[in-house]
């Protein structure tokens, strides 16, 4: 109940969806627990402080990035191409933002593609420990179709592999037991 939570959102437009959903009467529960700041979370040093995202001010801190490769989301659409595809350097402007606006030994979560572990894996590198992945799989037979990397700032502890969260069961299209449970918030990602 005392969880605050801001919403960090480069585009004006998407910044004034997410106004509106906070301000939609389903969500009065929220109230002044949730908000919204429109900046670029690859801004640097001062830049960064101005636009609100001030050092070591956040307990945790998760990143859902755009992590289309440009050749998967050939699109005209600026607006859609921003949100979708990821620009070179991506993994380390925003992992290094992540290190200063996170508070000593606060946390970072990030979804991703399986195939960039490895840039994201070398940004987290130096900053992070205590790194933890867990794949994502459609259903128990299928290859992963995202990763999931939670690390601790500062920590030194070894990177570990947790059990995969699928999200289908082998027939069918409800989801797994586990899925349904963590979408209704009897269980957690990560099991803790």
């Amino acid at each position: 109940p005392a969880a605050r939570v801001v919403l960090v959102e480069r585009s004006p437009e998407m910044a004034g969806f997410a106004h509106a959903t906070l301000a939609h009467p389903g969500n009065a529960h929220l109230g002044d627990r949730a908000s919204v700041l429109t900046a670029d979370v690859m801004l640097t040093g001062k830049a960064r402080g101005e636009a609100g995202l001030a050092d070591n001010s956040f307990d945790f801190v998760i990143m859902n990035p755009p992590f289309n490769a440009a050749e998967d989301r050939a699109t005209p659409d600026q607006l859609r191409k921003q949100a979708h595809v990821m620009e070179d350097g991506l993994f380390e402007s925003w992992i290094r933002s992540a290190a200063a606006v996170a508070k000593p030994r606060g946390g970072l979560a990030v979804i991703a593609r399986p195939e960039q572990l490895g840039a994201l894996l070398d940004a987290i590198d130096g900053r992070f420990g205590d790194t933890e992945m867990l794949a994502v799989h459609p259903r128990p037979e299928a290859a992963a179709i995202r990763i999931v990397v939670r690390a601790t700032l500062g920590a030194r502890g070894k990177l570990s592999i947790r059990p995969p969260l699928m999200l289908h069961a082998e027939t069918g299209n409800g989801p797994a037991e586990r899925t349904e449970m963590i979408n209704n918030g009897l269980a957690s990602l990560f099991g803790d």
